[in-house]
């Protein structure tokens, strides 16, 4: 453990001086996240769509996990799951929701706060009618955060439902779909040197967003 603390007192990386600045900014954010997710996406970054995703707990607890999200629109930024997962359970009890994209090839991250709202059945049915058919099955098989007795449950599930859905469609369970988090505050923040980083903020006033830039 010594060993370790030790590591992590001395390791030290400087950033490039790759700037962001105001002139350079789209003028929403979704704009600018689409234009950094391209960058990402030609910089070859593994899994650029993979987001972390902060929830709350009734009792106050904060809960944090890795997330692909699946569809983006000028309203926010989409994802799916089992609505009786913890993260679904929290999700009903407190709306506020956090993001965040962590590209460490680019030095960038984005960070998002915001609420969520579930998406339509009509959505959820087309998204789920989309997925490969192991991963339908696996929705099924899956009763996601909760207890089981062995791995053996779980494969014993999917052989279950992959009989039961035999030479047909798999319909997406109605505890599996998706949901949208609006977003109130978005922050583009670019690695610099010497802990100086770039840090442009979008914030959602009543009729459009306000850029600001925080110090880092």
């Amino acid at each position: 453990m010594e060993e370790l603390q030790n590591y992590l007192n001395s390791i030290r990386r400087d950033f490039a001086d790759q700037p962001l600045d105001e002139k350079s900014v789209a003028d929403n954010p979704f704009k600018q996240f689409e234009k950094w997710f391209e960058e990402a996406v030609n910089a070859q970054i593994l899994d650029p769509y993979a987001m972390s995703l902060a929830t709350v707990s009734y009792d106050d607890q904060p809960s944090t996990r890795i997330v692909y999200l699946r569809g983006i629109s000028e309203e926010g930024f989409k994802f799916y799951t089992n609505y009786n997962s913890q993260k679904g359970k929290d999700l009903l009890e407190n709306k506020k929701v956090a993001l965040n994209f962590f590209w460490g090839e680019l030095e960038r991250q984005i960070r998002i706060e915001g609420e969520v709202e579930k998406l339509s059945k009509k959505e959820s049915d087309v998204y789920f009618a989309g997925r490969p058919r192991e991963s339908q099955i696996g929705a099924w098989a899956s009763t996601q955060s909760s207890i089981i007795k062995n791995r053996k449950e779980l494969e014993d599930k999917v052989r279950y439902y992959t009989e039961h859905y035999k030479d047909m469609d798999v319909p997406r369970p109605d505890n599996w779909g998706g949901y949208i988090v609006k977003p109130l505050r978005v922050e583009f923040w670019q690695g610099r040197p010497n802990r100086l980083h770039d840090r442009l903020v979008f914030s959602k006033n009543e009729t459009d967003w306000e850029l600001n830039r925080f110090a880092p």
